[in-house]
Order: C-alpha cells, then structure tokens, then sequence
C-alpha cells in the first residue's frame, strides 16, 4: 500500500508541477502499476472441454519435462540481469525502466491470464519469443491435423512487492525471481484455451506435449532457458537476447 501511495504521490506531484512530463508520456508502465490493474483482453470460450471424442496429437517429446527443461533459477537469474530492466522498486524506476517495454495482450496466438502477481509487460526480445511460441504453436496444430486452442500466459513482469505478495500465498515462490528483469514470463502446461468446442478436440496431455516441443525447440535454437515447474504447472520461461545464444540442439530422447 505503502509503495502504491508512493506511485501516486510522484505521478500527482510530476502533473502538479508542469515539469515537461505531460500526461500522455506516462509510462505504461507507471500507470499500470499506479492502476494496480492489467489488460484482461479478449474474450475466449474457456480452458476446459470434455476429453470424450478426443483426437489424439502426434509429437515429438519424449524425455520427461522435468528431464527437458531443468534450467535452474540462478541460470535464469544470470541471463535475466544481463538481458533485462533494473527491478521496479521505486516511481522513478517505474518510469523510466518501464519506457521501451511491449505491453503484451492477448491475441490469436496467445491467452494473457488474469494476472494477480504481474504486469503484462515484457522487453522487445521476450515478447518476440512469446509471440514465436505462439505462432509455432498454431501453425503446428494446424498441420497435424487441427485444433483451435492457443497456450495460457499466466505470470510475466513482477515487482519485488508483487513477488513479496506472492511469496505470502506461495512459499515455494523464490524472493529473487526472474521475472522482475522483464525476460520472463510463464506458460501454463495444464490448461490452454479452447476457442471452437466444435473443431478438432485434443487433451490437454498432447497440447502440454506439443507446446513442450515447441519451447524445446526454441531453446535448443538459443533462444531462451526454461524450467519446468510442477507445482505451478508451467513452463517458466527466460528469453536471451539474440546476441547472447547459448545452447546448441539438445535431443528428444
């Protein structure tokens, strides 16, 4: 509370004062955390349909995803500070940490989930990688055979009181999190969404292992590091900047 009065009292005294910093050069940033509130977007039918009538998935994964994606947290941590913002602790930091991030919405490709714990803003690279998994993932589907579903997004930018708030409800939450720097974000592998009940129906075990597949490939391109998470049932997911590759192909099996 202390910290979203703090946010106020800047942005008010910042228009107050007429100091070149005008209402419409906000940082998106600022105001979202200011509004504690986030982008909810787009309307979808829902993240459960009846497996009867399934249509099973052709894919390629077949380590165990502990095995596949064992990235550990200070990996993670290393390439997030090299590639990303300065942790959003104060106003100030909020302003100009936030200038240059992608507000990222839901979309053909993609569900951003109500977030309770993050801000849906991400560095250029990270929404790139996002919006490639997506893709990936459709175009994939459609070629083996259809499906009209897209992954879940369910935590991207934290501060660290939002990660304090999370720790209260979750301990297994770690105090220095990757997702303060703006390169990581979390796929859901539990629950995607369904836009069309009625088009080829799949489980959720084939997309979990379909969208696996994709992030391994995408990771053995260089792209980013990624660890499993069981408790929370995603893909915690760090994107590397282009210049900083670091993997070469890693195998299915």
């Amino acid at each position: 509370m202390y910290y979203r009065c703090a946010i106020v009292c800047f942005l008010g005294a910042v228009l107050a004062c007429g100091c070149g910093r005008r209402d419409k050069e906000i940082s998106p940033l600022l105001s979202a955390i200011m509004n504690d509130s986030v982008s909810m977007a787009y309307d979808r039918p829902g993240d459960s349909v009846p497996d009867d009538g399934c249509v099973r998935l052709r894919t390629r994964t077949k380590l165990p995803l502990s095995k596949l994606f064992n990235d550990i947290n200070p990996q993670h941590i290393e390439v997030a500070r090299r590639d990303g913002i300065i942790p959003v602790d104060s106003p100030d930091k909020a302003w100009t940490q936030g200038r240059g991030l992608v507000k990222i919405e839901s979309n053909r490709y993609y569900f951003v989930d109500e977030l309770t714990h993050s801000y849906p803003y991400l560095k250029p690279h990270a929404a790139a990688l996002l919006a490639e998994i997506g893709r990936r993932f459709h175009d994939t589907l459609q070629a083996r055979g259809g499906g009209d579903y897209r992954p879940k997004v369910t935590s991207v930018l934290r501060t660290p009181l939002t990660v304090g708030r999370l720790r209260r409800v979750n301990r297994n939450a770690s105090q220095e999190s990757a997702h303060q720097y703006a390169t990581t974000f979390d796929l859901s592998y539990s629950k995607f969404i369904c836009d069309d009940a009625a088009s080829t129906r799949r489980t959720f075990e084939d997309l979990k292992n379909l969208l696996a597949e994709i992030v391994a490939d995408l990771r053995s391109e260089g792209r980013c590091l990624v660890k499993h998470e069981r408790k929370q049932a995603c893909f915690h997911i760090t994107s590397i900047a282009p210049a900083d590759s670091i993997f070469g192909n890693i195998q299915y099996e």
